[in-house]
């Protein structure tokens, strides 16, 4: 069984703790086995690169590592909040912001 995360992918999440504190971005992806995720611009690392087609330069290129999501909280409209779940009029169970009480997408 899946386990179940307060971020999805294309939330904009604020980093809580770690290097790179206080930084906002989307989320591109996530690792539900190591739970872990690759945010927009933050947590940058240098990686050394090869020549190949795709860069026939090679070098060092910035690229984006990943960030266990106990160091993220989801962000609306600047302020981060905790995440809910509760059922809407359908019987659905949507995300909802705890501060605000509004749904989440």
């Amino acid at each position: 069984m899946q386990t179940k995360l307060h971020i999805k992918k294309g939330d904009t999440v604020k980093v809580i703790a770690g290097d790179s504190i206080g930084q906002e971005g989307k989320v591109l992806e996530i690792d539900r086995a190591s739970l872990r995720a690759i945010v927009e611009g933050v947590n940058m690392v240098s990686k050394h690169a090869k020549p190949s087609a795709s860069q026939p330069q090679g070098g060092i290129i910035k690229k984006e590592a990943s960030i266990h999501i106990s160091n993220l909280m989801l962000s609306i409209g600047g302020k981060t909040t905790k995440v809910g779940r509760k059922r809407n009029d359908d019987g659905k169970i949507v995300r909802y912001a705890k501060k605000t009480g509004e749904v989440i997408k």
